[in-house]
């Protein structure tokens, strides 16, 4: 039989922490640091959250960098890296699949940071985007798919 180890770490860190915790309430008769075995377990969850947002991140910046740079020469290098990161993203979700209702929010968040990142960027190389940032949006359908923006349309 399968178990949730195996099937979903984040569930299995999150469910294992709380048993920790109420066995050191109980006061379980071992010499075991309850309270930090169960914060060092959680943190499990929460580096797979974290590889999680920053992947969704990449994949952003460089949808971002694919829809309103002028840039032409490093586009092959972000629809590589999107593609990476997308896969990285799918390894995450097979590991961990009650991520996967966080991934909205994730996105959500990361697409404003990395509107900003890709702003200050161009502005570095003193180049203007093709549309305004603000106006890019990208579902969650976007972010996880194939999809990559058309460079000869800019609304794209």
């Amino acid at each position: 039989m399968s178990s949730l180890y195996d099937s979903d770490l984040v569930a299995w860190s999150v469910e294992q922490a709380i048993a920790i915790r109420e066995a050191g309430q109980r006061r379980v008769n071992a010499p075991i640091d309850w309270e930090n075995v169960a914060e060092e377990i959680e943190s499990l969850g929460k580096s797979e959250r974290l590889a999680l947002r920053r992947q969704i991140g990449t994949v952003i910046e460089h949808l971002l960098k694919l829809q309103v740079s002028p840039a032409t020469k490093p586009e092959r290098l972000w629809r590589e890296t999107v593609r990476r990161a997308r896969g990285e993203i799918a390894d995450i979700l097979k590991q961990s699949p009650s991520l996967r209702r966080e991934v909205a929010g994730m996105a959500a968040d990361q697409l404003v940071r990395m509107r900003a990142l890709v702003r200050d960027t161009m502005a570095d190389y003193g180049e203007t985007p093709r549309q305004p940032l603000d106006a890019v949006t990208f579902d969650e359908a976007k972010v996880l798919g194939d999809w990559l923006p058309d460079r000869r349309q800019p609304d794209a």
